[in-house]
């Protein structure tokens, strides 16, 4: 890994080919946005970091190797050990990251991934990483999803790229993956103060206090994501590259998943907005 191809101060990120990949370690400095042009043999995958501040240097590599029986890192990462019974980890690839800001990462897959052994939804998706300090797999979250399960990104929550030996793409084990799923009434929400529908409130949401819920929109676009929700959506979108961020979803129909691990289940339906302004 310290053989690799620096971008330095200026350089910035045009695309990728199969001709015009590292297929190796890719290295930057000064920068806090960078896309790695990273991949191995005919296959592309970048690796995205935004982080808090600017990297001093950071670098990056793709191995398409069972993280179980790795060829060039000299240690294994039993992906059956995990931070809880919930979790799985891909046995396909990971990626190794080195970086010391407070980063978030976006994986990318293909066909090869096999990303669909991981949940029914590519929202069940997110970035795990092998914790150096306590020798297990941890779950990194699930910011944004694009895609499916041929092909498609997922952005993980803000960690330190450096704590984690590599990463890469997980998501709910066959425990979870086999929950009884059931559609609860759908929701009417009408945030304009009056304390009358202002929040989404999920029934029963008190007896999984660990807990995900996750909104769409009429698109399939995540608008919004919570870890251990407690009924606090007031109709404001806290996903980036959400248009409305912050300052409120537009009127129309959504649609939710919420996954309450505590008891087993996923339940999914769907969410009736109407803003302050139709009010």
């Amino acid at each position: 890994s310290e053989i690799n191809i620096n971008f330095l101060n200026d350089s910035f990120y045009i695309g990728e080919g199969n001709t015009t990949k590292v297929d190796g370690y890719a290295a930057m400095s000064n920068k806090t946005d960078f896309t790695f042009p990273i991949g191995q043999f005919d296959k592309l995958r970048p690796l995205t970091i935004s982080s808090e501040s600017s990297n001093d240097y950071t670098k990056a590599a793709y191995y398409f190797e069972d993280p179980n029986t790795p060829s060039i890192v000299g240690t294994t990462f039993d992906t059956s050990l995990t931070e809880n019974q919930f979790l799985s980890v891909s046995e396909y690839e990971f990626w190794h990251l080195e970086g010391s800001i407070p980063s978030k990462v976006t994986l990318t897959w293909d066909q090869d991934s096999n990303a669909s052994l991981y949940g029914d939804f590519i929202t069940d998706l997110k970035v795990v990483g092998w914790s150096i300090i306590d020798k297990v797999w941890v779950n990194l979250g699930n910011t944004n999803v694009e895609g499916d399960f041929n092909s498609g990104s997922i952005t993980s929550e803000d960690f330190i790229p450096s704590d984690y030996e590599i990463i890469t793409i997980g998501g709910n084990s066959d425990l979870l993956e086999t929950v009884e799923n059931i559609s609860l009434d759908n929701y009417y929400m009408t945030p304009n103060g009056d304390g009358i529908n202002d929040f989404l409130v999920i029934e029963g949401i008190e007896g999984s206090p660990n807990n995900t819920l996750q909104i769409f929109n009429r698109y399939g676009r995540m608008v919004y994501s919570m870890k251990n929700y407690n009924n606090e959506f007031n109709g404001i979108s806290n996903v980036n590259g959400v248009i409305s961020k912050n300052i409120g979803l537009p009127s129309g129909i959504y649609f939710y998943i919420v996954t309450l691990n505590d008891i087993n289940l996923r339940h999914q339906g769907y969410l009736y907005l109407t803003t302050r302004e139709d009010n």
